[in-house]
């Protein structure tokens, strides 16, 4: 479980350093160079955390229930964090 606590931490570090700092640079700043690099690193840290949603639900530790309530959080920045607290903790 402290691996997919992590995760979720790192996947949301990402998801704020794209939406709130890569991307303002590229559309307003036209620098895309941290969007081609942060951009990867985001989507390969959500493909984790997704994968290992499916794992501790897999394993028994978590209910279907609660799996489809962390997909969900995946896509608001910091939602991975909330869900952790609100349900894991």
């Amino acid at each position: 479980m402290r691996f997919f606590q992590i995760s979720g931490i790192l996947e949301t570090i990402s998801t704020i350093s794209l939406f709130f700092i890569a991307m303002p640079m590229k559309y307003i700043g036209g620098n895309e160079i941290l969007v081609k690099i942060i951009g990867p690193i985001h989507g390969g840290l959500f493909v984790l955390y997704c994968g290992l949603v499916w794992w501790e639900q897999n394993q028994g530790r978590i209910n279907s229930n609660l799996a489809i309530k962390a997909m969900l959080a995946a896509i608001p920045p910091g939602g991975p964090i909330w869900f952790d607290r609100k349900y894991l903790r």
